[in-house]
């Protein structure tokens, strides 16, 4: 366990803000803006600036590659959204690659919590699970290419706003950096 500095505290709590304020708008929209998503990298790559230098904000800029990028696998994959991407993008950005493996695990465990309970409270647990089952085949044999029923395009399936997993996934990896007193 390491102590937190307070960049680090900074960063994480941008991070917690942008993606809170994104949850806000992928409940209520089913979108997650571009201008918020924008902002949020550039409000991430201006504080590694001022507070690391040009050396900083160029490996935060690479954060926001390596984010976005694992993301865009499962947009690819037509399990994900563009935005979810875009903002995984703008967090890798503010907390840079210090805190991104810890927000990117925190996310993919929080995610699949709330997508169990989504499924549950849906009373399609073992529909899910099944879909499963059928997209670990489908992407076996076909690649990254979307399945032709259950992606995120289709209306029918369960849709998890994915930016309250990625709020989550930056609020554990902040409590967790915390000192234990």
């Amino acid at each position: 366990m390491h102590a937190i500095s307070p960049e680090d505290s900074l960063y994480l709590s941008l991070a917690i803000v942008a993606a809170l304020i994104a949850s806000v708008w992928d409940v209520k929209t089913r979108r997650i803006p571009n201008w918020l998503t924008l902002s949020s990298i550039v409000a991430g790559l201006a504080a590694h600036c001022v507070l690391g230098g040009l050396r900083d904000t160029l490996i935060a800029l690479a954060a926001a590659v390596v984010g976005g990028g694992i993301f865009a696998i499962f947009f690819v994959a037509g399990g994900m959204g563009g935005g979810d991407v875009k903002l995984m993008a703008a967090v890798a950005a503010i907390v840079g690659f210090h805190s991104l493996f810890q927000v990117m695990v925190s996310t993919a465990i929080m995610g699949g919590v709330f997508a169990l309970c989504l499924a549950l409270a849906h009373g399609r647990l073992r529909q899910t699970v099944h879909n499963i089952r059928l997209l670990f085949l489908h992407h076996r044999y076909q690649g990254l290419t979307p399945h032709p029923e259950i992606n995120v395009s289709n209306r029918k399936t369960l849709r998890l706003p994915y930016a309250i997993a990625i709020a989550a996934g930056c609020l554990i990896t902040f409590i967790g950096d915390l000192p234990l007193r």
